[in-house]
């Protein structure tokens, strides 16, 4: 007997069903992906019991005729794909056609499609048996019905490993979440034990997709949201990125789409995470809703079974794109910028000029230019025991507004157009005083030293081949770097910020970070880290007295500094209470 045999395509189709349907919400992913495939304009799902008693996803695309219904049941058939060059450029969401096989190799499946335009239907059954497909009329309105039933039940090792239905459920609604980000063109509604969960009306306009993301996200995420879309070496990104100060504790509110596919990218995941690096407090993760969109041909999504995964073609290009892009727009929200909905930011003061020194200016005569003198004075009258403040024509209020005085040493209070502005000065001078020490630093490049000693490092012979094609990237970076052989490299110069730091642990996470990413920021982010801790310590300490010249002088820096917002360790530097929501606290109106 020989030892080696075919499968039979009972076992084959459960074999490629252990990669392809993990749980329920793998079956609604397949399911919902075919749908939208199809051209479908509305998708309904319904589920029992979390999906494990039943699972029915309706849509109303292209359907199928008699003759491709059971063809759908086979692995390996797909109308999506037909030739390699397809394959080197895919467009739809899936291609493999291996879905419909392997779950109808582990559940009781039914199919009901129609092809035309009367309700002359057919349906197929299949339900983890090798058995001819059957094909029986049906009446079914154009588009395709497939429901699901009992999943696992002839592989009861695979069920034991199911949660709670509350838990299954969870994950059933993340799927139909995720699809619904993906096309805001389409309507989508999902039921649970007969209750209506989400019903998401499809919109083209801006406006209409706000409102779907904050359905989907809550209108919390919107409120903390910008609207950002950039263009650039054939790719274009767009979407909705969260204030540095709306945060989270866990990656619980991320959505990534490659050309209107749901990814989970360690390589867009470090752009995004690196640009965010300078605003984010530690060990929070910033909440986004981006698309990018590129040329088909560019991005390799036949890298997973389910598609989770993607592999761009020129990883570091993209992975530039992304880091930039964010890198920029969020070094643009500064103190006092404002997020209704995703809308623009106000128009701001030009930045400090080139070489500005990092302090107030305080007793220079700067603050008087950047205080309340600056702007056209109108009197008010002043009631008795009244002090007279200086007020301006609303059109002339700066974001921040004017100070109005200092509470306990720490806190600078301003009122502006919209209410009251609270800022915490050491915090905000913190960033100035830090930015201002990076802008120095940039303009006068990387200062280097060489080491007394060189040093010599062993490393492996990927490293060492990384190291000597990426020479000019560390010479850029500052590191004097050679290789001595072929598993080996010496270290001559280094960064003067860094000549106390474990320059052989840096030299190892930078190589790693250009094997993975094609590129690092290591370097930078130490150098930061080191000048951040200066500009704490440059920086004005809570309870120093500060004239009301002083205190406007750090508003109007603070509008003017990029990534204000936030000090240099993530934290607010002010907020700010509405009339509204005074009004609300004390009752007025009611």
């Amino acid at each position: 007997m020989s030892k080696i045999q075919l499968l039979s395509p009972r076992l084959a189709n459960q074999i490629a069903a252990g990669e392809v349907v993990e749980r329920p919400a793998s079956v609604i992913k397949e399911l919902l992906e075919n749908g939208l495939d199809a051209g479908a304009r509305r998708v309904d799902v319904e589920v029992e019991a979390g999906g494990v008693r039943l699972m029915r996803v309706r849509d109303d695309g292209q359907g199928m005729d008699a003759g491709d219904l059971p063809l759908s049941l086979n692995r390996h058939a797909t109308s999506k794909i037909a030739s390699l060059e397809d394959l080197e450029q895919v467009a739809s969401l899936g291609f493999r056609g291996e879905a419909l096989a392997s779950i109808s190799s582990v559940a009781r499946l039914r199919i009901v499609s129609n092809h035309g335009d009367d309700s002359a239907g057919h349906a197929v059954e299949a339900s983890g048996r090798d058995l001819q497909a059957t094909v029986t009329p049906a009446a079914h309105p154009r588009g395709t019905t497939v429901e699901v039933r009992d999943l696992f039940f002839n592989t009861p090792a695979r069920r034991k490993f199911l949660r709670t239905a509350k838990t299954e459920f969870r994950h059933v609604e993340e799927v139909v979440k995720r699809q619904a980000l993906s096309r805001h063109d389409v309507a989508f509604s999902l039921r649970h034990e007969q209750r209506v969960i989400h019903q998401l009306d499809p919109g083209p306009s801006r406006a209409q997709r706000e409102r779907r993301v904050a359905q989907v996200c809550g209108p919390a995420f919107m409120e903390q949201a910008l609207y950002i879309e950039t263009d650039g070496a054939e790719l274009k990104l767009w979407g909705w990125v969260g204030m540095p100060g709306f945060s989270r504790s866990q990656a619980d509110l991320q959505y990534f789409f490659v050309n209107g596919r749901v990814i989970r990218d360690r390589l867009v995941a470090h752009a995004i995470r690196q640009a965010y690096r300078d605003v984010l407090y530690h060990g929070r993760h910033p909440a986004f809703v981006l698309y990018l969109e590129l040329d088909p041909a560019r991005v390799d999504v036949n890298v997973h079974p389910a598609k989770h995964e993607v592999r761009f073609r020129d990883g570091r290009m993209v992975h530039d794109f992304i880091f930039s892009s964010l890198h920029r727009f969020l070094a643009e929200l500064r103190a006092g910028s404002g997020s209704s909905g995703g809308g623009a930011l106000p128009a701001m003061p030009p930045a400090p000029a080139a070489g500005a020194q990092p302090h107030l200016g305080w007793g220079s005569g700067r603050s008087a230019a950047a205080g309340a003198g600056a702007y056209p004075e109108r009197p008010v009258a002043a009631g008795p025991g009244e002090q007279v403040m200086p007020e301006v024509a609303e059109e002339a209020v700066p974001p921040l507004g004017y100070a109005l005085a200092q509470l306990h040493g720490i806190y600078i209070l301003a009122q502006n157009q919209a209410g009251l502005v609270v800022v915490d000065m050491h915090a905000a001078h913190e960033r100035i005083t830090y930015e201002r020490m990076k802008q120095s630093q940039a303009e006068g490049g990387v200062r280097r030293q060489p080491l007394l000693i060189p040093q010599s490092i062993a490393v492996s012979r990927r490293e060492a081949d990384c190291a000597e094609a990426q020479a000019q990237t560390f010479a850029e970076l500052g590191l004097g770097l050679e290789r001595t052989s072929e598993e080996a490299l010496v270290l001559r110069e280094v960064p003067v910020l860094l000549r106390d730091a474990d320059l052989e642990q840096l030299v190892r996470d930078v190589l790693s970070d250009l094997i993975e990413y094609g590129s690092s920021d290591r370097i930078r982010a130490h150098q930061d880290e080191l000048l951040s801790t200066m500009a704490c310590h440059g920086s004005v300490r809570a309870n120093r007295r500060l004239s009301l010249d002083e205190m406007n002088a750090l508003l109007r820096d603070m509008e003017a500094t990029e990534r204000s917002g936030q000090c240099n360790h993530g934290r607010p530097t002010w907020t700010r209470l509405s009339i509204g929501e005074l009004d609300k606290l004390f009752l007025r109106g009611r």
